[in-house]
């Protein structure tokens, strides 16, 4: 059983967990990180990485998330690309599960990240990070004077198409209904802006776009009434979607503090849990910024949380 307990154990990767794994690492704290279904996190089905410091030219997501994991394993953290089923915060040390192990934790860093509500077509797959977006900070820089289409009807859905007309030539709202969940000075300021349409009662029935001689893109969307269900097929270089993020936060419920939108609570300007011993780092904890510098700022705060932690239980 010894092999399966740790001083530090992270669940989840991205730039919050590998950067976690990396300070706990060159603490002595011999981490692991269980990198559950998406090793790297959001990262990984990013293409371009341009605001991410230290990458003069930019960087590829997943290539940024290797040398991170690089990085931390040079330092003594261990990966395993394993799902964590289960965890038991009720008594120390914690018992963490995956389907065929369980091993224990003197600290616990949460780093479960969130992920894009999608449409879920096929097509919106296979163009992800070649014309579809689910982040217009991220991604916005390179539609300069293309068409946009952003899909949704609430706040986010206006502040990144508001975001977008600094680079689109068009954006166009498209949303299912007529009403908006939007507040309505967000909703207002969509409105009042001369590069911003709305095209209400239409969804995106199918994303269109070329995929030869190693060129892939989208080039246009099939869209349908929602009321009348006619279809049109029309040009646009780019979708992005901004109908929210649901944070990975199923694992918790019960056992850590969340807000109704199931983003886990942490205590003002520390990655501290309702738990003692339990941190959160990233996105799991940040419905706001959403950003891999400031998931990594605060991988690299839960660290150092959970190593002064461990310190003042000795």
């Amino acid at each position: 059983m010894a092999d399966n307990h740790h001083k530090v154990l992270i669940i989840g990767s991205g730039p919050a967990g590998l950067t976690a794994a990396l300070y706990a690492g060159r603490a002595n704290l011999e981490p692991v990180i269980f990198e559950g279904i998406q090793p790297g996190g959001q990262l990984t089905i990013t293409t371009e990485v341009e605001n991410f410091p230290g990458f003069e030219n930019g960087i590829q997501g997943p290539e940024l998330m290797d040398v991170m994991r690089k990085q931390a394993q040079r330092f003594g953290a261990k990966s395993f690309f394993k799902v964590v089923t289960e965890v038991d915060f009720s008594q120390r040390p914690f018992v963490i599960k995956t389907d065929d192990e369980t091993h224990t934790a003197d600290s616990v860093i949460v780093s479960t990240g969130a992920t894009a509500k999608l449409l879920g077509l096929p097509s919106e797959s296979k163009y992800m990070g070649y014309g579809v977006s689910a982040c217009a900070t991220c991604d916005g820089f390179f539609f300069k004077g293309l068409k946009i289409f952003v899909v949704g009807g609430g706040d986010s859905a206006m502040e990144e198409a508001t975001y977008l007309t600094r680079f689109a030539s068009e954006v166009t709202i498209i949303h299912r209904r007529e009403e908006f969940r939007a507040s309505k000075i967000m909703l207002e300021r969509a409105q009042k802006n001369p590069k911003i349409k709305f095209l209400l009662n239409t969804v995106i029935d199918e994303i269109l776009g070329v995929d030869e001689n190693g060129k892939k893109m989208v080039t246009g969307a099939r869209l349908k009434n929602t009321v009348d269900g006619s279809t049109e097929e029309v040009k646009v270089d780019g979708i992005f979607m901004a109908i929210g993020h649901k944070p990975n936060t199923e694992l918790f419920k019960g056992k850590l503090d969340m807000f109704d939108n199931g983003y886990l609570k942490v205590k003002p300007g520390t990655t501290r849990t309702n738990v003692e011993g339990v941190f959160a780092a990233g996105d799991v904890a940040d419905s706001y910024y959403r950003q891999a510098i400031t998931a990594a700022g605060t991988g690299a705060m839960a660290a150092i949380d959970a190593e002064r932690w461990l310190e003042e239980q000795e």
